[in-house]
């Protein structure tokens, strides 16, 4: 089977394993909820709407009623490859998920992740 590119995931199969990721380090479902929101926008039940439906990160990312604009204040690398650099917009917007995610796991306070 080909792999997919990141465009083309399905984010419901992604979601279980950023929440899993966030609760192995004492964190929790509705705080990986909190980041996803503050990123794109949507309230929960909208991201639970998404879900559901079973969207694309492209979809997931094109429907987003708001991309925080302060997302851009998310800097690192992730993978290697500097969050700033990437130049495919879903790619970099789910980068930016998993640079949150990251610093939710690694115990950073919500006030700081959610710049």
């Amino acid at each position: 089977m080909p792999r997919k590119t990141i465009p083309e995931m399905v984010f419901a199969d992604i979601y279980p394993l950023l929440v899993k990721k966030a609760e192995r380090k004492g964190r929790t479902r509705d705080e990986i909820d909190q980041v996803i929101c503050w990123l794109t926008g949507y309230d929960g039940q909208g991201l639970a709407r998404q879900l559901e439906a079973g969207v694309t990160y492209e979809e997931l990312f094109a429907q987003a009623p708001q991309l925080n604009p302060n997302r851009v204040l998310v800097t690192g690398k992730i993978c290697g490859v500097d969050v700033a650099a990437i130049e495919d917009p879903v790619e970099q917007n789910a980068r930016y998920l998993d640079k949150l995610v990251d610093e939710l796991a690694r115990g950073k306070p919500m006030e700081k992740i959610l710049r």
